[in-house]
């Protein structure tokens, strides 16, 4: 089978976490019998050194011309970079914003996995981890506080910024739609997050959920308030299966979620539209300060890959192989840095993305 990739490596570590996800793809390939065709898109602050914008039109048409993007990741640092000079329009991560509303990736997928291997890892105590939590948040992309109308005014000489949050019932119906559906497929419950004591858009949101939640009488929901969601993932994460939330809560609790595993640089996600086109990421951002040190953790970026092979690609045998092949890599004592511990055999990041390639 042959799909063609585009591949927005970014800035920081992005071009060295992307090289070993493309790395482990060809593997793929090698062993599976299929041809990749990649095309290299320039995002964030890699576009505005060449373009002066974070995202041409041009790449747009590139990644709608694919049949997936596999990204690193995006931005630079914020007190230092020249890019953080610019109007807020012009900066790195406006071209995140913008990717997301031209391909229509309103359903951001990231799981949140505790690997029995990096149990020592975790921050949360033996008796809450328990044998391990497995959690998928899904989290609205395109609408809500983020792409509401915005401005900043002075009124009576007194500075005043004004930020709307807005949603209509069919953008929560879809990716409510969309978060059943995995649930489904998983362990059959889905947590509605919101702040449905205060907002009126939350108010909507579980009005919706709970009329979808009708059409999926096997699969049981709850709500809960954001405050309490944020506690009970450090408290007793394994209740677990499906969060769905809208797009700032989701920001906020995805990261949350990510550190309890242990390290942010184990976490895939995926953002789908309503085809099988999906743009796919690490969860975790660019770090300028370790870039082309040969020590950032690629796992994620490789995982990343894993749910484009599965959601994208329809490839569940090579998605599988290649989560086998982390887990295997795991198993057997090598770690990055930032996953390292007393015992374990420290390895670069190309050697990580060589080690789990040769497992496939």
């Amino acid at each position: 089978m042959q799909k063609r990739i585009a591949v927005i490596a970014g800035d920081g570590i992005g071009p060295e976490i992307t090289g070993e996800a493309r790395k482990v793809l060809d593997r793929v390939c090698q062993k599976f019998g299929h041809t990749f065709l990649y095309t290299d898109v320039l995002m964030g602050g890699a576009s505005i050194d060449v373009h002066g914008v974070p995202l041409t039109d041009e790449a747009i048409e590139t990644a709608k011309g694919s049949d997936a993007v596999l990204m690193g990741a995006i931005g630079g640092n914020t007190s230092t970079s020249p890019w953080y000079q610019l109007p807020p329009d012009k900066r790195p991560e406006a071209g995140l914003l913008k990717i997301r509303k031209a391909l229509n990736l309103f359903a951001n997928l990231r799981p949140a996995y505790l690997y029995e291997e990096l149990k020592d890892a975790c921050p949360l105590r033996p008796d809450i981890i328990g044998d391990g939590f497995d959690m998928m948040i899904m989290r609205e992309l395109t609408g809500g506080l983020y792409f509401g109308e915005r401005h900043t005014e002075t009124v009576d000489g007194v500075r005043r910024a004004v930020d709307t949050l807005t949603y209509d019932e069919k953008e929560i119906r879809r990716v409510t739609v969309r978060a059943f559906d995995i649930a489904r497929k998983r362990r059959k419950k889905v947590t509605s997050v919101d702040k449905a004591n205060v907002l009126d858009s939350s108010r909507l949101w579980r009005k919706v959920v709970e009329e979808v939640a009708a059409d999926y009488p096997d699969v049981a929901y709850e709500h809960m308030l954001v405050d309490n969601c944020a506690m009970q993932l450090v408290m007793n994460p394994r209740q677990f299966d499906v969060i769905l939330t809208e797009n700032m809560f989701g920001d906020i609790l995805s990261d949350e979620a990510s550190m309890v595993t242990g390290s942010i640089g184990m976490l895939s996600s995926a953002s789908l539209n309503d085809t099988k086109f999906g743009l796919y990421e690490p969860s975790h951002g660019s770090a300028p300060d370790i870039a082309g040190k040969d020590v950032a953790n690629p796992i994620a970026t490789i995982l990343s890959a894993a749910m484009m092979l599965r959601f994208s690609f329809d490839m569940d045998e090579e998605a599988d192989a290649v989560e086998a092949a982390v887990k295997q890599v795991l198993k057997e004592g090598y770690r990055t840095p930032d996953i390292m511990s007393e015992g374990k055999t420290l390895v670069g990041t190309k050697q990580m993305g060589s080690l789990i390639a040769e497992r496939i």
